[in-house]
């Protein structure tokens, strides 16, 4: 069984910038296309990104507006969500997610805040960004 752990999270000015790191404690990512989610307090949540297994295909939701970037690094099983740019309304938990796609997997998609697509999920990390 998957399980995911991300890493990162903290407290952020304003216009500051922060890397979110996605790991597996048990399994490993290769197979998996990796989404970021987030969600604020009272809010619903919110698809970030997405990067396909061969990390060829990366999508963004609405809230990243050019300022966030996926990345995975497939040596050091990792995946990153480069944000930069932050605003106040960045505040959130941030989730990463898992979907099986097997070895070669070349896009991802799901990013709807309703989809059903991602089968294993992190406990998240917070996200704090001051005026």
């Amino acid at each position: 069984q998957l399980q995911l752990v991300e890493s990162g999270g903290g407290p952020v000015q304003s216009g500051g910038s922060l890397r979110l790191s996605c790991s597996a404690s048990r399994g490993n990512l290769d197979d998996y296309a990796i989404a970021w989610f987030r969600q604020a307090p009272g809010k619903g949540r919110e698809g970030v990104s997405c990067v396909s297994v061969s990390g060829e295909d990366a999508k963004y939701g609405t809230v990243a507006e050019g300022r966030f970037t996926t990345s995975r690094d497939s040596a050091h099983k990792m995946v990153y969500l480069e944000m930069n740019n932050l605003k106040p309304e960045d505040t959130a938990i941030y989730y990463c997610a898992a979907d099986y796609w097997g070895p070669g997997g070349s896009v991802c998609y799901g990013l709807e805040s309703d989809s059903q697509e991602w089968d294993h999920w992190g406990r998240g990390t917070q996200v704090t960004v001051s005026s």
